[in-house]
């Protein structure tokens, strides 16, 4: 190797693990992370909802009903999600207005309702198709039974079939959490103070093009890392219990 690529290679080394940023930029850093976690956490709960409804629509009888929930699904799995934020907060959030304002002393409003409804639409397809799939593990004949005993059709899935499709889908949608968590990185590309937006901002003011973004991959390994063992573990005493 030759003196020239031996420096340049020198200084590629020193600016991958420089982190003299830390003491300045590390508020930056952990509201980075509070935002991440707010989008994640914040969108998969709001996507419950629709995402039963659209679970029980799929499993209609009604074909009318069956195609819009299927149309609805097939569109948010099959584009990219950078496509729905762009199009949602360029197009829906330019006509609807939101007023700027801060809670929490760092979370703009006018930028997070927008990212996180994008991610609870997107999130809503994969978790109904989740849904859909632990209500179909359930064993038909408990809803049989259900109905043998007087109950309708509506009480047989609230009682007796939801449950046990509870218990089925739990660790998918854990899945579906750590997913969120990643994927919320592209709300960064909108404004919003999120963790790749605090690496890039860190980037462009320090120089450091490498170092920024290792500390960002460090940290989303050490949130994403722990939960999947913890995913794991949820998923091996579900299977001991159906085991007895």
């Amino acid at each position: 190797m030759t003196p020239v690529a031996l420096s340049t290679f020198g200084t590629l080394i020193k600016s991958m693990f420089n982190f003299s940023f830390l003491p300045e930029y590390l508020p930056l850093f952990v509201r980075g992370v509070a935002y991440t976690l707010l989008l994640a956490f914040g969108g998969v709960l709001i996507a419950i909802i629709p995402a039963l409804a659209m679970a029980l629509m799929r499993l209609s009888k009604n074909k009318v009903i069956n195609f819009i929930a299927g149309a609805y699904i097939a569109v948010f799995r099959s584009t990219p999600l950078y496509v729905q934020l762009s199009i949602i907060y360029l197009g829906v959030f330019s006509i609807i207005r939101i007023p700027t304002f801060y809670v929490f002393g760092f979370v703009n409003v006018a930028m997070f309702i927008p990212g996180i409804v994008t991610l609870a639409l997107n999130s809503a397809a994969y978790v109904a198709e989740i849904i859909r799939g632990g209500i179909l593990a359930v064993d038909q004949g408990q809803g049989e039974a259900a109905r043998s005993l007087g109950m309708t059709q509506s009480q047989s899935m609230r009682y007796v079939v939801l449950p046990q499709a509870i218990k089925n889908i739990l660790p998918s949608l854990a899945n579906e959490l750590i997913t969120m968590i990643k994927e919320s990185s592209l709300c960064g590309a909108i404004g919003m103070y999120e963790l790749m937006w605090a690496a890039k901002a860190t980037g462009n003011s320090t120089y450091l093009t490498m170092s920024p973004y290792l500390l960002a991959a460090a940290v989303y390994f050490c949130i994403n890392f722990p939960a999947g063992k913890l995913i794991e573990l949820l998923e091996r005493r579900m299977r001991r219990g159906d085991h007895r």
